[in-house]
């Protein structure tokens, strides 16, 4: 990126000037950052898991209530019968994992995406986790529900399933999507935020844990840009609780579904050992690669 100069009328053009002078949209002090998660109210219960259907679960919540949501429905694949393809020993991997029928998969997205509009603030954004087999009826769902897509982000990492006559999948997607395309809440808090994401998946061997496990660096990368502290994060797939954990760990309330009741420990244990605010660093002191080295090379 370049900064502009005038000089003798015309712009000369500084590389990397803007990227040593970048700052966060917003930012907060951790003591701010408590501040405004401890002062927020709510007229009903937050920092919740509730072991019920999201859909019946979500008509019980009242209107304009969340400022972010992070889903990750099931991917209609069938994953409890995969374990041996993903090398995962299934004595590690917690019992009760729902699937979604093929054929039942675009009644399904519709029914829980049509709750969302209701239930997002006006700023409010979804970020939805997908892979590709069954894309197109998520993509489908939010356009029939008036939520407009504003990122379409592929999140790249090494899926280790070995094919013979077709490519490996090496990707999820992951889709933002906003109620107002006017007003949505966005912090940008890297100089140059790309929409392609490098993370590995976390393998935490010797772990029970469900079928399938967000890393944490992922959430908290969404909960950084697409919410502030003592906002109401919504997950309606908790699964093993890594939204509500990311969302405790960056000063954030949590509130979150789960149809799996044989995972309520692991959602409590990890839960209950992340303390509030404890992966909260302010946005200016953690700057991105680009920016730390354009301020090297400035003196900044």
């Amino acid at each position: 990126m370049k900064t502009s100069q005038t000089k003798g009328g015309k712009r000369t053009y500084i590389p990397h000037k803007a990227a040593a002078e970048f700052k966060p949209s917003f930012d907060w002090t951790k003591t701010e950052a408590l501040s405004l998660f401890n002062d927020k109210l709510f007229t009903f219960e937050v920092d919740k898991i509730h072991f019920n259907d999201c859909i019946t679960g979500m008509k019980d919540l009242p209107t304009e209530c969340v400022d972010l949501i992070i889903a990750d429905p099931p991917f209609g694949l069938n994953f409890g019968d995969m374990e041996p393809l993903y090398n995962r020993d299934s004595n590690y991997v917690a019992e009760g994992y729902q699937d979604i029928r093929i054929e039942n998969y675009m009644e399904f997205t519709d029914k829980w995406i049509s709750e969302l509009p209701r239930l997002m603030k006006d700023d409010a954004g979804v970020w939805i986790f997908s892979g590709w087999t069954n894309l197109v009826d998520i993509l489908n769902a939010l356009r029939d529900n008036n939520l407009t897509l504003i990122n379409h982000i592929i999140w790249k990492y090494q899926f280790g399933v070995f094919t013979r006559r077709k490519f490996v999948t090496s990707h999820y997607h992951v889709l933002f999507a906003v109620k107002n395309e006017k007003s949505y809440f966005f912090n940008k808090v890297e100089h140059y935020p790309e929409d392609v994401w490098n993370f590995k998946r976390e393998y935490e061997r010797g772990t029970r844990k469900n079928a399938t496990k967000l890393p944490l660096e992922v959430v908290l990368r969404c909960i950084d840009f697409g919410s502030k502290p003592g906002d109401l994060v919504l997950d309606p797939f908790i699964g093993n609780g890594t939204a509500a954990v990311a969302a405790k760990g960056s000063f954030r309330h949590f509130l979150g579904f789960e149809v799996n009741q044989a995972l309520s420990d692991i959602i409590e244990k990890s839960i209950n050992k992340t303390s509030i605010g404890e992966f909260y660093i302010p946005y200016s002191e953690k700057p991105d690669e680009l920016v730390r080295k354009a301020r090297k090379k400035f003196k900044k």
